[in-house]
């Protein structure tokens, strides 16, 4: 690319428009951070006593693990444990909350604690006290959980708990810049650091963990710079997906923010059992849920949980993004035999929130 210089090395900020990599100091008017994150790795008893696995580490195995206990019951972890499972490991996940991916609806979790326990998966939730050891033929996770053995031995134990942003060595102390408690760079809506002329991109500033998210902070911070916008990462809306098989695509708000939105709140659900596609394809596990807002008909959020979810999802991530009313959807007409052709259906049932299907 015409007019770029790509130094590689370990850069650090050495004051005020200033940047050092390798011996070399740079000079410049604009900093852009953008140095990403790593798995975390916990302060667990007994952790760094023992060989563990990250979501990097795992995937240079040249070996199929025996038995893999896999700690934390998050997108990662989940991802993983269903991949190993189906290639033949014994697999055990073990969770400190009572739920797996705790921050979806309770259904969606219960839905997904299904699908992963029908392919064999051990869950071992409320492990409130976890600790690791060496133990004959791998390693010990204590789980202390109410029920079953209070500890799993595995021959390979994935650590998934999380990211750390890359910058705990950033020299951000030489501009005065400091990291909220778990180590995001702070930034404002327009990814602008506190100090002048420093940007935040992607992981490292905590407004967004997906590689989605992060090339929309190239674009928003590119296009307020360069073409003179003013867009904002407040207008982003959350959106993601969950890549077990089959996929969990959610947009907008969960069940539990709409109702703790304090708004009046319409439902429209439809197991995937009554989806054509799903059927044909002999994958009918899972179930559609759409969120609208009673008074101002607004589409609040979606959770598809079922075969091809990631992507039907977006047919409502638009109509959110366009602040179209429920009517919008619920009077198109969708392609025939597809999953995205009972999202109309699903939104003409729509019913208050708390009542019986």
């Amino acid at each position: 690319m015409a007019g770029l210089t790509l130094i590689e090395g370990h850069a650090r900020l050495a004051g005020p428009g200033r940047v050092e990599v390798g011996g070399r100091l740079l000079a410049t008017e604009r900093i852009f951070l953008d140095v990403g994150a790593r798995a975390a790795l916990p302060d667990l008893p007994g952790i760094r006593d023992v060989p563990v696995l990250d979501n990097v580490g795992i995937l240079d195995l040249d070996t199929l693990p025996e038995h893999l206990v896999v700690v934390g019951g998050g997108y990662v972890g989940l991802e993983f444990a269903q991949a190993f499972r189906r290639l033949g490991s014994e697999v055990t996940i073990v969770e400190k909350s009572g739920r797996l991916i705790g921050r979806e609806d309770p259904d969606v979790s219960e839905a997904v604690r299904g699908i992963l326990e029908a392919e064999g998966i051990r869950p071992r939730l409320d492990a409130e006290c976890i600790r690791f050891a060496r133990a004959e033929g791998g390693v010990a996770v204590h789980v202390d959980c109410a029920r079953g053995a209070p500890e799993e031995i595995g021959t390979h134990v994935l650590v998934a708990m999380g990211r750390q942003p890359h910058t705990d060595d950033l020299g951000l102390d030489t501009v005065g810049l400091a990291t909220d408690r778990r180590g995001y760079i702070p930034v404002d809506e327009r990814l602008a650091t506190r100090v002048p002329g420093i940007w935040a991109l992607g992981e490292c500033n905590g407004r967004g963990a997906f590689t989605h998210t992060a090339y929309n902070d190239y674009e928003i911070v590119a296009a307020n710079l360069l073409d003179g916008g003013n867009r904002a990462v407040t207008d982003r809306l959350p959106a993601y997906a969950l890549y077990t098989d089959p996929p969990l695509g959610r947009a907008g708000m969960s069940e539990t923010e709409a109702r703790a939105s304090g708004r009046r709140v319409l439902v429209g659900t439809r197991p995937m059992t009554r989806v054509s596609r799903a059927v044909e394809k002999g994958e009918t596990r899972g179930f559609i849920k759409v969120l609208a807002d009673a008074d101002t008909r607004e589409i609040l959020g979606a959770a598809i949980l079922g075969v091809e979810g990631d992507e039907a999802v977006h047919a409502i991530i638009d109509l959110i993004y366009a602040r179209a009313p429920v009517e919008t959807i619920a009077r198109a007409v969708h392609i025939h035999p597809t999953v995205s052709e009972l999202l109309p259906t699903v939104f003409q049932e729509l019913r208050p929130l708390g009542s019986a299907p």
